[in-house]
């Protein structure tokens, strides 16, 4: 917050804000747009539909970052992000409002990986911690109050302005970012070539997403065709990682994949606890959201004091504590519901999570840059993006699919706690590769931290 990188920070962390109010401000009015436009039917296309389409966003910005620098890729992702609230507020049906939607994905997901770069070539790298703290609070400050506020708009005017009315907050928060980006204009390398393969492969993992939140219901053939989409996803997101990742291989790769499991194990449980909540504890949608409060506070405090640690605390220990963090806040929620515990627990089991994204998320972005070179730094970004997106996406649609699948037969809520169990269970165990045998990415990371 010194004054060389005030507004800057400021700006970004903006940015970053109003992208994440976005995204849970609509889930608060999506069932009043849904009734307004008649749009039952695509009602699940309208949030999984930008998550998709962000993982494109994220390959051609990070490609883009790579060969001219993250200048016209951060306008342009601005841009789309701006149409698509233009387009979902005007929207007279739900089918042009699921198009702005796709559009905004477009837009955010660019607008994060060129938001990396731009950290990378602005801050130095003791600073990274901290700045990516701040984005880590961008993104849970708005969980606290994104559902109240856009309730309150609507209500008070229309659920229009709520899309509507992000355009000219964002609009500022770019004026605030520019000066920090003059001279980074053509901070890349030319040579760098266009990546149309890496771009038709996070099309095609966009669409795999996509179907399998479509074909889970088909009567008879749906799960086939889901485990079928699965596969199609999996292979369609390789060259959009490092080399290794899928595979755990020792450094970056590890890294990346860690992320991904944190964050697909995490949110496949946190979007059915409200669910659990309500359906059954019989608690109001109000308490039952507030049990996703602590949590969000939690993940905000921890991110706020690993930033003040820098090196006095490892990156690598940092994720490797918030893994298991993470797997006991899971695991205190399958029991819960497996044992019928008090709801209370769920909330304490939050909090543990929480703190446990709050260690790791931060420190996997700081370990990312540190591991990069100018080169490389906006495909990286970008695979770290997308291991958040396509981890978070591909575990939504799976546990959407068991939770159907086995409500006739089981328990669907300790089914699906379970399962974002095992996936937490896969980030820690696999946590320890992210440094190397020859111990060399230590020494970058604590550079980095």
């Amino acid at each position: 917050m010194s004054s060389e990188y005030l507004w800057i920070t400021i700006g970004a962390c903006a940015l970053v804000f109003l992208g994440a109010f976005e995204s849970l401000a609509v889930t608060t009015v999506m069932p009043t747009v849904s009734a307004d436009l008649d749009g039952e039917r695509l009602y699940a296309l309208a949030f999984a539909g930008p998550l998709a389409t962000s993982v494109i966003g994220m390959v051609i910005a990070g490609n883009w970052s790579d060969r001219r620098g993250p200048v016209a890729p951060l306008y342009t992702s601005v841009a789309m992000f701006v149409v698509g609230l233009l387009i979902a507020g005007l929207a007279p049906s739900m089918e042009i409002l699921v198009a702005g939607r796709f559009a905004q994905g477009l837009g955010s997901g660019g607008l994060m990986v060129a938001l990396y770069v731009v950290v990378a070539r602005v801050y130095p790298q003791a600073l990274h911690p901290a700045v990516f703290a701040g984005f880590a609070a961008a993104w849970v400050i708005p969980s606290l109050i994104g559902p109240t506020v856009a309730g309150a708009v609507t209500e008070l005017w229309s659920w229009h302005w709520v899309f509507l009315g992000v355009v000219i907050l964002v609009l500022v928060a770019l004026f605030m970012v520019i000066p920090a980006l003059r001279g980074l204009s053509n901070d890349g390398d030319a040579t760098t070539p266009w990546a149309f393969g890496r771009l038709g492969w996070s099309v095609l993992a966009a669409v795999a997403v996509l179907a399998l939140n479509l074909v889970g219901d088909i009567p008879g053939v749906g799960t086939a065709l889901a485990a079928v989409a699965v596969v199609v996803a999996l292979i369609a997101v390789r060259p959009l990682v490092p080399r290794g990742t899928l595979r755990a291989r020792r450094g970056l790769p590890s890294v990346i994949l860690v992320r991904g499991l944190a964050a697909a194990a995490f949110f496949g449980a946190q979007v059915y606890l409200p669910y659990l909540l309500t359906d059954r504890y019989d608690l109001t949608p109000t308490l039952a959201g507030l049990s996703l409060t602590g949590g969000a506070l939690a993940w905000s405090a921890a991110a706020t004091v690993q930033g003040r640690m820098g090196t006095r605390l490892s990156s690598i220990t940092a994720v490797r504590v918030g893994t298991i963090l993470v797997l006991i806040g899971i695991a205190l929620t399958v029991a819960t519901a497996g044992f019928g515990w008090d709801a209370a627990m769920i909330a304490v089991a939050w909090v543990v999570a929480g703190v446990g994204m709050g260690l790791m998320s931060p420190r996997t972005s700081a370990l990312t840059l540190s591991m990069s070179t100018p080169e490389n730094q906006g495909f990286n970004s970008g695979a770290m993006t997308v291991a958040d997106s396509f981890g978070s996406a591909l575990a939504l649609a799976v546990t959407g699919t068991l939770f159907t699948a086995v409500a006739a037969v089981a328990d669907p809520f300790t089914a699906v706690f379970a399962l974002a169990a095992v996936v937490a269970v896969a980030a820690a165990v696999l946590a320890p590769r992210m440094r190397t045998r020859a111990g060399a990415d230590e020494t970058h990371e604590e550079v980095g931290a």
